[in-house]
C-alpha cells in the first residue's frame, strides 16, 4: 500500500472517531426556542427531542448527521483500500451532499432565530467540530482528481 492511501486511511479512521465527539458536542447554545428547552444543544439532543415531537423529522435528521457522514466515511475507506465499481464512487458523493446538507441547516436554523429575535442564540464549539469533520470528509473525497499514489 503506497505512503498516501495509508494517509487517507489514517485520516478516515481520526474521522470516524471526530464524528461521535461532534455529535455529543454543543452546536449551539440557546436561551429561548420553541422546540429545544434547554441551554445547549447537540446533535443528540436535538435528536432525542425532536423524536419526542416528530419523528419524521428526527429521522431526517439523523439520516443526514450520523448515518450519511458515516457511509461516506466507509465508501472512502473501500475505495481506497480496493478497486470498486464506478458507481460506489457516485453513491460516496451522493452520500456526502446528503451530510453537508445537515450543516447547511443548522447555519440556517442559527439565522433564522437570531433574525426572528426568539432569544439569544450562539454558536459552540460542535458546530464548527462538525462542520470540520464534514469538510474534512469533502476534501478527501474520492471522486476530487488526486495525484496518483
Amino acid at each position: 500500500m503506497t505512503t498516501g492511501r495509508r494517509l487517507r486511511l489514517m485520516a478516515i479512521g481520526v474521522l470516524a472517531l471526530l464524528y461521535p465527539v461532534a455529535w455529543t458536542a454543543p452546536l449551539l447554545r440557546a436561551g429561548v426556542l420553541p422546540f429545544f428547552g434547554m441551554s445547549e444543544i447537540s446533535v443528540l439532543s436535538g435528536l432525542s427531542v425532536l423524536w419526542q415531537s416528530d419523528r419524521a423529522l428526527a429521522l431526517l435528521v439523523a439520516l443526514f448527521a450520523v448515518i450519511a457522514p458515516y457511509a461516506k466515511l466507509a465508501g472512502m475507506a473501500w475505495l481506497t483500500l480496493r478497486p470498486a465499481p464506478a458507481v460506489v464512487g457516485r453513491a460516496v458523493h451522493v452520500v456526502g451532499r446528503l451530510a453537508m446538507a445537515d450543516v447547511f441547516l443548522v447555519a440556517l436554523y442559527v439565522v433564522i432565530a437570531k433574525g426572528v429575535g426568539v432569544g439569544r442564540v450562539e454558536t459552540a464549539w460542535g458546530l464548527y467540530l462538525f462542520s470540520f469533520c464534514v469538510l474534512a470528509a469533502l476534501a478527501l473525497s474520492p471522486l476530487q482528481k488526486q495525484s496518483p499514489d
